[in-house]
């Protein structure tokens, strides 16, 4: 009797994915004015989900509501709920500060600090209390320079500073400093936005290898980005999110004409 051969069943985990970050009815006012309606959003682990839309369509006014930058803007008011692993990260007795070490942000225009690269990605550590010794903070340092696939390029100038690397570097030096501090979860607004097409491609591969570490929330005005680098993306229009799926399923068939409209360029 011929031996056959099966493929074996998918784990549960292959089968759904593990949701990170879950949003739901999220608001958001600046004064009396809304600048989010009621958004709800699954953030799964190991993916990169990007955020589309039209400027001024809010998509970075959520992402800064996931480790709370919005507290510092005067005047602004998050309604709805956000839980990062089950926790409610808008709960009064919640630490910012170790949220915000768990959840890190890396900007649109590189922001290096007036430092050398060495102290750039040894700053959080140091603040932290993460290294008992010059060697076990020279190893962070590294671990972290090669995680951003910039140690290769500055091993022999870490005492430099980083504000004299190219804007491509600069921007893989600030995600080094993102992720010194072994962050769960990296944000990233329009990270690509001011580098050039081959600083830009660096980038994008390195967000796919950094997803196997961690979830990353991607927002860019580039269509193309979003289809290259996400496995699920969400469309912001006019502060709602309109739809989210499968990044494949919202740019080959979206449920919503609004999507289909601003991805074949009839606005936006």
């Amino acid at each position: 009797m011929d031996s056959q051969t099966t493929n074996p069943l998918p784990s549960a985990t292959e089968l759904e994915p593990t949701v990170k970050i879950a949003a739901q009815q999220v608001s958001v006012y600046y004064g009396a004015t809304a600048a989010l309606q009621n958004v709800s959003i699954d953030i799964y682990q190991n993916q990169v989900t990007a955020l589309i839309g039209p400027s001024g369509c809010g998509k970075s006014t959520f992402l800064r509501c996931i480790n709370r930058m919005n507290d510092v803007i005067d005047g602004c008011r998050v309604e709805g709920k956000i839980t990062l692993d089950g926790e409610d990260i808008y709960d009064p007795d919640l630490d910012v500060v170790q949220l915000r070490e768990r959840v890190g942000m890396v900007f649109q225009k590189p922001n290096p600090f007036p430092k050398s690269i060495y102290d750039n990605v040894a700053y959080g550590p140091r603040i932290h209390g993460m290294a008992n010794s010059r060697q076990e903070l020279d190893e962070i340092v590294e671990t972290s320079l090669r995680k951003a696939g910039l140690f290769d390029e500055v091993k022999d100038r870490l005492n430099d500073l980083g504000t004299g690397l190219s804007g491509g570097q600069q921007q893989r030096l600030c995600i080094a400093r993102t992720i010194s501090v072994n962050p769960e979860v990296i944000l990233m607004d329009e990270p690509c936005s001011s580098l050039d097409p081959i600083a830009t491609a660096r980038i994008e591969g390195l967000i796919e290898e950094l997803r196997q570490n961690y979830s990353i929330v991607i927002v860019t005005h580039s269509m193309q980005q979003a289809a290259r680098v996400s496995q699920r993306t969400g469309f912001f229009h006019l502060g709602d999110l309109v739809e989210v799926g499968l990044t494949d399923d919202i740019f080959v068939n979206p449920a919503d004409t609004r999507t289909q409209d601003y991805i074949t360029g009839r606005f936006g």
